[in-house]
């Protein structure tokens, strides 16, 4: 694509852009920009809603700019405290330093690992003396700070904020400054930080980045944004069969915005499967998300797996696990294969119904397991072949 066409798509699903015509004028200027990401690394898991800003990433990328990704493992010591309702637990150095190397991994499954530059903030941060945040912090004010929606509700609650937590803001802005950003993006949810960094840019008498940012995609319960502590993700690294039973799960009302976002597929193709056939059109898109994360060779196993499961049957490969015994309680057996971490649990799994033999509902939590072969299963999608093999 052409600066023409990658502008358009910007505009297209950017929420904000600060400012449009600065923008084009930078992407037709002929110079090669330092477009900016960063990422907290609290948490290494990379999910599909991460991948709205990397795909944008990915044309700006191919245009011949340079993607600098920004590992804040200074600032994670902190926590960004965007959309938090209390303080986050501290992260140690290390931590971040582990998690921030996982991240990297797993962005170059979009971008082109050889063109992207991999920065830590710490870098910089680390070398800043007391007189040198003083200086900082006296770049902005404390109104404009607790502008911040989760800053001003936080207050309004009584909820204990962290003089710390104040300068998370300036900290992630500072680092636009460092690295002579031409451009940042991120979600909606970075908003108030990246305009931070213009203002910065302007303090320290740079030019000022342009700011894009993207919305949040909802998450498979439909109701919140996609997040790994919702349990309502769709995560970059997983196997190929699960990604796929999970595409099958996006509600009915999202699968278009997750084709427009997340695929490269002509928006006449999705549009059209949608209206004739919804189940038909997340199939289209489970394969899609398959090739694009694993490759063309995993989508045909993985939606056997998931017709077979689907149907009520239990896939053909599946795990065995060998127990040198001749009886086993299925309170001791679902300990044992990992489905429960207590007699508890395990009763509370088979109480919901949640657990099957040879594709049979168990209910009494005292049944004995002879030996023999058997297919164990845990709700619709965990199998695991139990031969029991004891004398």
């Amino acid at each position: 694509m052409d600066e023409q066409k990658v502008l358009e798509i910007l505009k297209r699903d950017a929420v904000s852009i600060f400012t449009e015509e600065t923008l084009k004028k930078k992407l037709e200027g002929g110079r090669k920009l330092k477009i900016k990401l960063g990422a907290d690394p609290s948490r290494p898991d990379l999910h599909l809603g991460h991948s709205v800003v990397l795909r944008k990433l990915r044309m700006l990328q191919d245009l011949g700019h340079e993607i600098i990704f920004v590992i804040g493992d200074f600032t994670g010591m902190i926590g960004d405290p965007s959309g938090r309702s209390k303080m986050r637990v501290p992260l140690t150095f290390e931590q971040t330093r582990a998690n921030g190397q996982s991240y990297f991994e797993q962005v170059t499954k979009i971008l082109d690992k050889e063109k992207t530059v991999i920065t830590y903030n710490s870098e910089w941060l680390s070398k800043m003396n007391f007189a040198d945040v003083l200086a900082l912090a006296g770049k902005y004010t404390l109104a404009r700070i607790m502008e911040r929606d989760d800053f001003a509700k936080r207050f309004a609650e009584k909820q204990p904020i962290g003089l710390h937590e104040l300068f998370y803001p300036l900290m992630q802005g500072y680092d636009s400054v460092a690295l002579q950003a031409d451009i940042e993006v991120g979600g909606t949810d970075q908003t108030f930080n990246l305009l931070v960094g213009r203002e910065l840019q302007k303090h320290f008498g740079q030019e000022q980045q342009e700011v894009i940012t993207f919305p949040l995609l909802i998450g498979l319960d439909g109701t919140e944004k996609m997040s790994k502590s919702l349990e309502n993700y769709i995560g970059l690294h997983e196997a190929p069969e699960i990604m796929f039973e999970k595409c099958m799960k996006v509600p009915d009302t999202l699968i278009y915005d997750y084709f427009r976002f997340t695929t490269d597929i002509a928006t006449g193709i999705y549009e059209s499967a949608i209206k004739k056939d919804i189940r038909e059109a997340h199939f289209l898109f489970a394969r899609e998300i398959i090739k694009m994360y694993h490759g063309e060779a995993y989508v045909e196993p993985a939606e056997k797996r998931y017709r077979q499961i689907a149907s009520g049957k239990a896939p053909e490969k599946v795990e065995t696990f060998n127990i040198d015994t001749a009886k086993i309680g299925i309170l001791e057996l679902l300990r044992a294969v990992g489905y429960a971490n207590s007699n508890g649990d395990a009763r509370r799994l088979i109480a919901g119904g949640g657990v099957k033999i040879n594709n049979e509902i168990v209910t009494d939590s005292n049944v004995t397991i002879k030996t023999g072969e058997y297919v164990l299963s845990r709700g619709k999608n965990k199998f695991i072949k139990i031969i029991l093999s004891g004398r």
